[in-house]
């Protein structure tokens, strides 16, 4: 997966890390909140051993992380639904997609995850890279959809704690799921849905 990245997706992670760079004193809705290259590689393994099921993000931005799920999806020949609610971000993300000649395999839909999510069913992997005050309700929604085996990865379990903190507890006691947190890049948590519960 990681020795033969395509060209022209290498290309655009390479742009995108760029930017990111570039504009750290950008306003809040302007800034890409790009995960690091590691936490990409992480996802990305992670979505490549999830179970069949639908592969969704919430949280596009520029389309980095998207660009890491991509070659999961490649690999498994599945589609990657992403939602971005900012339309300056959702015309950059497909702008992205398509430079990385990646149309067959991510569709970015311009909606608020929260509400976009309710209507999906039989989740196999779920990244979630938004603001910190959607994540409680991305992850009641996601969990009961997740199929057996389905991993929901939430990102800024560490650098944002005490903002998703009670994410984080919720899913420590949620019997439906195994959940740890991996101390890579800004700290992921991770979900796993036990059996059929």
């Amino acid at each position: 997966m990681f020795s033969d990245i395509p060209q022209a997706v290498r290309d655009q992670m390479v742009r995108l890390e760029g930017m990111a760079a570039h504009d750290s004193n950008a306003q809040f809705d302007d800034r890409l909140r790009q995960i690091p290259k590691e936490t990409g590689q992480f996802i990305a393994l992670l979505a490549a051993s999830a179970p069949p099921g639908r592969r969704i993000e919430v949280g596009t931005s520029g389309g980095y992380s998207g660009l890491w799920l991509s070659l999961a999806c490649r690999d498994s020949r599945c589609l990657l639904t992403t939602f971005e609610i900012l339309a300056k971000k959702v015309e950059l993300a497909r702008r992205t997609f398509a430079d990385a000649e990646l149309d067959d395999l991510v569709k970015v839909i311009e909606a608020d995850g929260r509400r976009a999510i309710c209507h999906l069913d039989d989740i196999g992997f779920c990244f979630l890279d938004t603001t910190s005050d959607a994540y409680d309700d991305i992850y009641a929604a996601v969990v009961p959809k997740l199929v057996p085996g389905g991993i929901l990865v939430a990102d800024n379990a560490i650098s944002h704690r005490h903002e998703i903190s009670h994410v984080v507890e919720k899913a420590f006691s949620d019997k439906r799921v195994d959940a740890l947190i991996v101390p890579i890049g800004k700290g992921v948590l991770v979900c796993r849905r036990i059996g059929d519960s």
